[in-house]
């Protein structure tokens, strides 16, 4: 395992997530400097951490001869130069999710990175909870058959800071901020290798005094003909709802990540301070978390990214994916536009052809009929629903 000095861009929410799972990781890592553009926020994060140097300039830090890593944890049209500086001094890189506003931005730093040869890995922890690493371990071995249909949902009441709420900065609203995480959740369930062809979105700004969407609730479908359904919203009343389903031709996931902890406790008198990230109050019922970044997927994801670079390997989340989630998003907001079905534009794919499910189902002949569905009656017979592949007409059978 060999030890690595970070470079931290970014002092705000996420950065202190990230440094808190750095520091209690794999033991050998360390955040040594961080920037912010404001000083204040750099060095209360340097002294709340013990970190050796703050700075206000990103090129310093990034240049910074003890470090070799850069993450990134910065608005997201700070992305691009923060990507852009750490390939031209040749250091690996891991970026914050969305990788870029646009599919146009994720392009241009997957080619930086790619052309300056250094290690990037796209941060995308909600990839990364362990149960949901197990559940994706479970589908790739076939415990659910062909997967038909994946829902993702995200909703909470709202982001931490004044930049998410900018279209300008932040590339869209609820859809570009929560979205993201639901489309490579998908791509994770439903297959990396299985293309993402075109989407259908609504969104509309319902409830916040800003030009940004606060909901939005998408369509995916994938070149299986699998489909994935993303819904997210930034006025979620009573904290963060984190769930995922899969429904496949042999089996069921559901994931509930935050809601229901498997923490619960009530309390009229408070608990008196921070309960969990997104919580909108301290009294009452709570679920509280025992190990946020555990849950939230840090802990797994920074292993991943580090090991990747020790082994010379790619992470599971590469810029790549980040691109693929900015193309799909990119879609999203064409049709929500629109009002239609949008395609999806992703150049150079790199995942191979995916075969359509209905070709790879086997159908089971009785009679020279095709059977649909077999159920036993409360009466103990069965019945069978049969097809025929002439005719198109389906009967059925008691037996």
């Amino acid at each position: 395992m060999t030890p690595h000095r970070i470079s931290l861009l970014g002092a705000g929410f996420i950065s202190r997530f990230y440094t808190t799972t750095l520091h209690q990781g794999r033991g050998a890592d360390r955040v040594h400097t961080v920037f912010s553009r404001s000083q204040e926020s750099a060095g209360g994060l340097a002294r709340d951490f013990g970190l050796p140097r703050a700075t206000t300039d990103m090129k310093q830090a990034v240049e910074d001869p003890e470090t070799d890593v850069i993450v990134i944890g910065l608005p997201n049209d700070l992305h691009v130069e923060a990507v852009s500086l750490a390939a031209a001094a040749g250091k690996a890189v891991l970026c914050t999710k969305p990788l870029g506003r646009t599919a146009e931005e994720a392009q241009q730093m997957l080619a930086a990175v790619e052309s300056a040869g250094v290690f990037a890995g796209y941060l995308e922890d909600l990839v990364y909870p362990p149960k949901t690493l197990k559940a994706i371990a479970s589908v790739e071995a076939g415990a659910l058959g062909q997967v038909l249909w994946v829902r993702s949902r995200e909703t909470h009441p709202g982001p931490h800071s004044d930049w998410f709420w900018d279209v300008e900065r932040a590339g869209g609203g609820a859809m570009i901020d929560m979205g993201c995480h639901c489309v490579e959740i998908i791509r994770n369930f439903v297959g990396k290798q299985n293309r993402p062809v075109e989407a259908m979105c609504w969104s509309d700004t319902l409830v916040h005094p800003v030009t940004a969407e606060d909901h939005a609730i998408a369509l995916i479908r994938f070149e299986s003909g699998a489909i994935g359904q993303i819904e997210v919203s930034w006025a979620f009343r009573g904290g963060m709802d984190l769930r995922d389903e899969v429904s496949g031709t042999e089996g069921t996931i559901w994931l509930n990540h935050w809601l229901r902890t498997g923490f619960e406790m009530f309390t009229a008198a408070g608990k008196g301070g921070y309960v969990a990230e997104k919580a909108e109050q301290d009294t009452g019922w709570l679920f509280p978390v025992g190990d946020e970044a555990g849950e939230l997927g840090y802990t797994d994801m920074f292993a991943d990214m580090f090991a990747a670079m020790d082994e010379e390997r790619a992470p599971r989340e590469t810029f790549w994916d980040g691109y693929v989630v900015n193309a799909v998003t990119d879609a999203c907001y064409a049709s929500a536009r629109s009002k239609r079905w949008e395609p999806i534009a992703i150049d150079g794919w790199r995942g191979g052809e995916t075969p359509p499910i209905k070709d790879s189902i086997p159908r089971q002949q009785i009679d020279g009929l095709e059977l649909i569905k077999e159920e036993v009656m409360p009466d103990g017979r069965t019945k069978r629903l049969l097809h025929d592949p002439a005719t198109g007409r389906v009967t059925q059978q008691v037996v």
